[in-house]
């Protein structure tokens, strides 16, 4: 199937409360708003890696309580083209709560696992019949390490291509990196990684390095207002930030993550993709709420604006 992506992620429901500035320890602030929505980084990127034009089939573990009808309702309506939710007879659905500052779109995320982190073997295997006609496998950490190690070594059976995106950070994805085709650390996650603490391009050029000698075979360093930096092949290439009015950063990292899959998914080279992927993120940080993806025109549009 052209431009098929397959995600094994979290779902979460995402309780968000709009604050003026982020409260001090001990301190209780009056929001400014709140919302309750649909959220993980597996369900926010399918969502995003859809509307930027791939087919998606998105894999998710939720629990047998409240929130599981919220999950099924809401993927029922995204518009991504296949899911299939797994149901926890222990754990409940994920959640996080999350602030949102209104001084600088800035976020704050506090995250309890729940039924993510349940993932059998046997539900890994069961995603074989949909990669064997997909051009990659986008994964996050919000699952437990095992169902995503699975995961990674299925793709590579059959030739998928594998972009791992590293947050929240695990040490245990070191001795794994063999296994990633792409792996998109942000600042911190690549600081964490490679032991350089990521500050500005020639400390995230020193940390790409770092983390190819860990065993990682292409490295996509997110860097916020200052764009993205790649290393493949032996060269660096910066991506340059769109422009944009930062409301919410909350999706940011996910829009990229996921317009990045859509676009390899689509035969795009790593660098074009990656650019796209940027324009994509910049749009979705001028919204309210981690889900809420622009679509594939309106990156094009963007990027046209650039050039």
């Amino acid at each position: 199937m052209k431009n098929k992506v397959c995600i094994l992620g979290s779902f979460n429901v995402d309780i968000v409360a709009r604050v003026a500035r982020f409260p001090r320890g001990g301190e209780s602030l009056m929001a400014l708003g709140s919302t309750l929505g649909p959220g993980g980084k597996g369900a926010n990127q399918a969502q995003a890696a859809s509307r930027a034009g791939a087919k998606v089939h998105f894999v998710s573990k939720v629990g047998k309580d409240q929130f599981s009808r919220f999950a099924r309702d809401h993927l029922s309506s995204s518009g991504i083209h296949s899911f299939k939710l797994y149901q926890s007879e222990e754990e409940p659905t994920g959640n996080a709560v999350i602030y949102v500052s209104q001084e600088n779109g800035e976020n704050m995320i506090a995250i309890y696992a729940g039924a993510n982190k349940t993932v059998t073997d046997n539900e890994v295997a069961e995603l074989a019949k949909e990669l064997t006609d997909a051009g990659v496998l986008l994964l996050q950490l919000e699952n437990n390490f095992s169902a995503t190690l699975n995961a990674m070594k299925l793709a590579n059976t059959l030739g998928v291509k594998v972009i791992m995106n590293p947050a929240p950070y695990s040490a245990d994805i070191i001795p794994a990196l063999q296994y990633m085709d792409v792996i998109t650390p942000n600042e911190t996650e690549a600081s964490l990684l490679s032991g350089i603490e990521v500050t500005n391009l020639d400390s995230a050029r020193r940390a790409a390095l770092a983390i190819v000698e860990l065993g990682a075979r292409c490295v996509i360093i997110t860097l916020g207002a200052r764009g993205a930096l790649l290393y493949e092949n032996k060269h660096f290439i910066h991506i340059p930030a769109f422009p944009a009015l930062s409301v919410d950063t909350t999706g940011a990292g996910d829009a990229f993550n996921g317009a990045l899959a859509a676009s390899l998914a689509d035969k795009q080279p790593l660098a074009q993709a990656a650019t796209f992927a940027s324009a994509f993120a910049s749009l979705a940080v001028e919204r309210e709420g981690a889900a809420n993806m622009p679509d594939r025109r309106q990156a094009l549009n963007r990027l046209q604006s650039k050039i």
